[in-house]
């Protein structure tokens, strides 16, 4: 039965006399073709309805519609157990190139925009504000009938489709404009085969430049996520890392990667510094349309989700690898906890692509180890220098390393 009969169809005349015309039939008409029985209102209100809504379906507005077909929410957030404002805004080019990023603030926004960090079994809300001028969008699309807008699109936890994120469902927000979208860290459930949402994972743009966000990507729309479960280590600082195309880290390349100073250096994209005993967390992303590796000089860790192996997995622990290198593609995310300078000291160690000729082109930073008082190694002199080319958007970073680790800083 069509799922769009919602009334049955009209009875079937009564036989009557026919007409002299000639011999016909209740199925046809005087040329053999079937008769068309009189629609009525209900019918034709039904036709109607179904027609709109399929166009709707077919422009990708049916979120927009209100029709109450999705959900606000995903099943297991009532409401929000906590609320961001976020912004999108236009940063200072890098050349001729158009950087946009996320920030808490406009004024503290970079690229990467800044560390989501959730609970499993916690529902958030964030209200994101289209802060990027409508010239500067149409700048950026390659369709000229693409809609301009900015959006909010999250790998790993759980959204319904008004939080997409995406023009197909409407979930975008235009210039000047601001909505939320709501996420849920779905908790593991044997009852119900629910795996969880803990884990590293990413989020971006959808929109801007066309359907899938490409032109917002390579501007500087994304950010590192963090789903803990309860009882997973706690790291004493996060960078989000994000390997790109054009040998990038961060969108940055050469020495624009490393901006670190070596007096108070200033934590944040392309400064990446620790006091040794610090345990250091790594959101590592890729995107755009290359392979690469992720290694780190002088570290290693544990490939597991959390990057470390945990306090019950003794049993196991011969059978998970330690490693220093993975593998990363586009779309990709994983985690890595280090502890700083563990074994080998305070230094200056290398974090960079292990594909040759993408390190050779520039696709290399430096994990900045200093001593427990504080003070940075020797040798800043033999490595990137302190170049600003290409660091627009580092506004807003953390304060130099404290003390004993001090606040679990997001960078």
């Amino acid at each position: 039965m069509s799922s769009w009969r919602l009334v049955e169809d009209d009875p079937a005349p009564e036989a009557g006399p026919t007409s002299g015309a000639g011999p016909t039939s209740e199925a046809t008409g005087p040329l053999g073709g079937r008769t068309e029985r009189p629609r009525t209102g209900a019918r034709r209100m039904l036709v109607v309805a179904a027609t709109v809504l399929l166009t709707l379906i077919g422009a990708g507005g049916l979120a927009v519609a209100g029709t109450g077909m999705f959900a606000e929410k995903p099943e297991g957030c009532s409401k929000p157990d906590r609320s961001i404002q976020l912004y999108a805004v236009e940063l200072p080019k890098d050349g001729t190139q158009i950087r946009l990023g996320y920030g808490l603030t406009p004024q503290t926004a970079s690229y990467p925009g800044p560390l989501m960090e959730m609970m499993e079994g916690e529902c958030l809300a964030i209200t994101l504000h289209n802060q990027v001028s409508a010239e500067t969008l149409a700048a950026l699309r390659t369709d000229p009938a693409h809609p301009l807008g900015v959006s909010l699109h999250v790998h790993g936890v759980k959204y319904t489709q008004q939080s997409d994120g995406t023009v197909q469902s409407g979930s975008y927000v235009p210039p000047g404009e601001s909505r939320t979208y709501t996420w849920y860290a779905q908790p593991r459930n044997n009852r119900t085969g629910a795996q969880g949402t803990a884990g590293y994972w990413w989020y971006h743009d959808h929109v801007v430049g066309g359907p899938h966000g490409t032109q917002g990507l390579s501007s500087g729309l994304f950010g590192g996520v963090v789903v803990r479960r309860p009882g997973d280590p706690k790291p004493d600082r996060t960078y989000t890392v994000v390997f790109g195309d054009r040998q990038s880290i961060n969108l940055r390349r050469g020495a624009a990667t490393d901006t670190c100073t070596e007096v108070n250096p200033q934590p944040g994209p392309s400064c990446l510094v620790a006091r040794k005993g610090e345990r250091v967390e790594f959101v590592v992303v890729g995107i755009g349309n290359d392979m690469h590796t992720f290694h780190l000089h002088g570290h290693s860790w544990a490939d597991t989700r959390t990057g470390v192996i945990s306090n019950n997995g003794q049993p196991f622990v011969d059978s998970i690898p330690i490693i220093d290198n993975k593998t990363l593609g586009p779309g990709d995310s994983f985690g890595v906890q280090v502890v700083a300078g563990d074994s080998v000291g305070p230094g200056h160690w290398m974090l960079h692509c292990h594909m040759q000729f993408h390190s050779d082109a520039g696709m290399s930073t430096m994990l900045h180890v200093l001593d427990e008082n504080g003070n940075m190694p020797p040798g800043m002199d033999h490595q990137h220098g302190a170049s600003t080319a290409g660091t627009a958007g580092t506004a807003g970073a953390a304060s130099a390393p404290a003390a004993g680790g001090g606040q679990h800083q997001h960078n």
